[in-house]
């Protein structure tokens, strides 16, 4: 067992700080002198790595001493499934170029790059900046495996400087690497039927208050699920009203931290002379209008989780603030000469692209690295489309229950009009046309294309619903013609009677049909007229 190992808060610093990579090393050499369980010790290396790393996720891969397969042994930042699909041949892919060769390879971009793989569709490689690095692990010019890490794009000294440091991790990890490698392929023979029973018995794992199973939800999820029950410092981004605030409150209530507070503020919703106020509070006398004695989030949330959304909102003064107390957890109040320190996780969360304003000089660099420790992207409404319908289903449920009314219903043209909208508002907005629709619909508790705003009726493309240039992104049709004639005119006949009382000679006359008509057409459908007039009554 590893004894007397003390961890720095994740995030504090970044691969190229030297006094970080100096303590990195003194940890790292600590582990290997105290571990008693050798086969513990590259998980533990990279776990230690990712504290003190501007790391997004960090692999070792060894090569088969009997197949000469090179597989990964273990990771950080991959789920097990990821890990299963590591797999390359000599000289296949930068990880196989590396262990052929003996020698270090650098890619600045990974989406620009023919050498590399992706080969477990870990990463976005068309929308995420992502620099590669991979390193030999060698024990007397024998070539074990590699030890590679993703990052952030950066400049090409800076990655240089990346590059020697693992280099020399490497070689810290080489002989318990050899000791792992003598036992690899019976370790991953076990670990493959382990995975297949798992397969075979797991359910997604939802956090609660979350809604929809598509496969970009099931990688937030997972992520969820590794970060909350650590300290670690968490970055939501993605375009507004995709649930980020939600993600935030699962991760605390997951957490360790679960009973603690979770304090929330909107950096954007304050102007900018009451935002520090907020923050670290005052004392009484502190400015005009100081009253009283006033403590701040930061001091609300100790012990607890501290969300601070849209911060990318924050002026340059106010960033300066915040990267102090994230570096050192102590504040004073305004007004104050008292140092406090406080114990809090911190989450943000930014609709705006960070990297963008950091490169514009409108972000400072060295705060952007202390919050993107672990990134979190939640992805817009659009790339969910297997999710759309059980959250339409859900707020209509919510608040048809809410207004005291029936459960409702979506008719297959309302569906239709759902999964084909671009839904730039995203969830938010989907709710707030789902409330609307619940209010609007009649007796029949069928919810129609009426029933839902115009710039939901598209009328660029009759068949599909959308721009011509949008068209391969078209789902199939729900229901035949003579379903969807049906339902529309079940509807239309339910809501005539509704709105006449069950009067039958005023709803024939309001729809253009003889009573007999009308009495066949609900006789087919079921409808009868006197539950009608005792709604009225």
């Amino acid at each position: 067992m590893m004894k007397n190992i003390s961890y720095p808060p994740q995030g504090e610093g970044t691969l190229h700080d030297e006094g970080q990579a100096l303590r990195l090393l003194f940890e790292l050499s600590r582990v290997l002198d105290s571990s008693t369980k050798l086969v513990h010790t590259l998980d533990a290396a990279l776990a230690l790595m990712a504290q003190y790393m501007c790391m997004m996720r960090g692999i070792i891969t060894l090569v088969s001493p009997h197949s000469g397969e090179i597989r990964i042994e273990t990771a950080y930042g991959l789920k097990p499934a990821e890990q299963q699909r590591g797999r390359y041949a000599l000289g296949e892919g930068v990880t196989g170029r590396v262990i052929q060769t003996g020698k270090p390879m650098l890619v600045s971009n990974i989406s620009n790059n023919p050498f590399f793989l992706n080969r477990t569709r870990s990463r976005n490689v068309q929308k995420e900046s992502i620099a590669f690095l991979c390193v030999p692990i060698k024990l007397e010019d024998q070539v074990l495996g590699a030890l590679s890490v993703d990052r952030l794009f950066a400049d090409t000294a800076t990655l240089e400087d990346d590059e020697r440091l693992l280099t020399i991790i490497a070689s810290m990890l080489a002989r318990v690497a050899k000791v792992r490698q003598d036992s690899m392929d019976e370790r991953s023979a076990a670990i493959e039927e382990n995975m297949r029973l798992r397969n075979s018995l797991a359910k997604p794992l939802r956090p609660r208050g979350f809604v929809g199973n598509s496969e970009v939800m099931r990688m937030v999820y997972e992520q969820i699920a590794q970060v909350a029950p650590s300290a670690t410092t968490v970055f939501l981004h993605g375009e507004s009203g995709t649930g980020k605030e939600l993600a935030a409150q699962s991760i605390h209530a997951a957490s360790g931290r679960g009973d603690k507070p979770f304090i929330s503020l909107n950096c954007a919703a304050l102007p900018e002379n009451l935002i520090e106020s907020e923050l670290f509070g005052h004392e009484k006398g502190a400015f005009t209008g100081a009253n009283s004695v006033r403590k701040g989030r930061f001091e609300l949330a100790d012990t607890g989780t501290l969300f601070l959304d849209e911060v990318g909102e924050l002026s340059p003064l106010t960033q300066a603030k915040l990267l102090r107390v994230l570096q050192e957890r102590r504040f004073e109040r305004l007004g104050a000469m008292e140092t406090r320190q406080v114990d809090v996780r911190i989450i943000t969360a930014t609709n705006r692209s960070l990297q963008t304003m950091v490169e514009e000089g409108r972000f400072r660099r060295d705060l952007y690295y202390r919050l993107n420790v672990f990134p979190i992207f939640m992805p817009p409404l659009r790339d969910r489309q297997n999710d759309i319908l059980p959250l339409a289903s859900y707020f209509m449920e919510k608040y048809a229950l809410a207004n005291g009314h029936e459960p409702k219903r979506l008719s297959l043209a309302v569906m239709d009009m759902l999964q084909r909208y671009s839904w730039p508002g995203n969830i938010r907005e989907l709710e707030n046309i789902m409330e609307r629709a619940v209010l609007l619909t009649g007796h029949e508790g069928l919810i129609l294309p009426q029933h839902l705003p115009a710039n939901l009726h598209s009328s660029h493309c009759p068949v599909c619903g959308v721009g011509e240039e949008n068209k391969q992104h078209c789902v199939p049709l729900v229901g035949n013609l003579q379903q969807r004639l049906d339902e529309l005119e079940r509807a239309s006949i339910a809501e005539a009677l509704e709105h006449h009382a069950g009067h039958m000679g005023h709803t024939a006359q309001a729809l253009g049909l003889t009573e007999r008509v009308l009495a066949l057409r609900m006789k087919k459908y079921g409808i009868g007229y006197k539950e009608f007039r005792k709604k009225a009554e």
